[in-house]
């Protein structure tokens, strides 16, 4: 019995120093822009408020696709969520908060059908012939990207690069957790 607990203990301080130690790589990695040029951003949804306004956090998403084609470094826009319980789909409102803040039309494209990671970037990849593109741009939380880009890497596209607003909120802990069983799980 008390070699079982020694056991548990050791376990424990491994497993804890696994996910401090990845949760810093995520940290680090989803907060570096390295100030790359891409064909497309891809903005990934989030929570839009019974209002039908932009939760702050997807905003900020959407503010950084803003700055990303102002300053030329994307040619166009991918907006992906899913129909959220608020009533709204998240890429319609995306594409309306894009246009009132200036960004033709022309160069957004909206995947209203990304109802989580996985299915943004297979959506955004069968999206490639179409649009002709070879680079992205993955815009989200810091948290997010790394998992996100190595998504996109695992269904053969390597060209991916992130970005990541400066936007921080307490729910970031629950979210660097959710990211740590999220990212094992689907490498696995």
């Amino acid at each position: 019995m008390k070699r079982a607990k020694k056991w548990i203990k050791i376990f424990g301080y491994l497993f804890l120093s696994w996910f401090i130690v990845h949760s810093i790589v995520i940290s680090i990695d989803g907060r570096i822009d390295k100030k790359l040029s891409a064909d497309v951003a891809v903005i990934l949804g989030s929570k839009v408020n019974e209002d039908g306004t932009l939760s702050e956090r997807l905003q900020k998403r959407v503010e950084c696709g803003v700055e990303l084609y102002n300053a030329g470094r994307v040619k166009k826009i991918i907006v992906s969520g899913g129909f959220g319980k608020e009533g709204f789909f998240e890429g319609d409102k995306m594409r309306d908060y894009l246009i009132a803040k200036g960004i033709p039309d022309s160069v957004i494209v909206v995947d209203n059908k990304g109802d989580n990671t996985e299915l943004t970037v297979k959506n955004t990849i069968a999206l490639q012939h179409n649009l002709h593109f070879k680079s992205v741009i993955v815009v989200s939380q810091y948290f997010h990207v790394t998992r996100t880009k190595m998504l996109f890497r695992k269904y053969g596209f390597g060209n991916v690069s992130s970005v990541s607003p400066n936007y921080f909120e307490w729910r970031d802990f629950y979210s660097l957790i959710r990211e740590f069983f999220g990212f094992y799980t689907q490498v696995l």
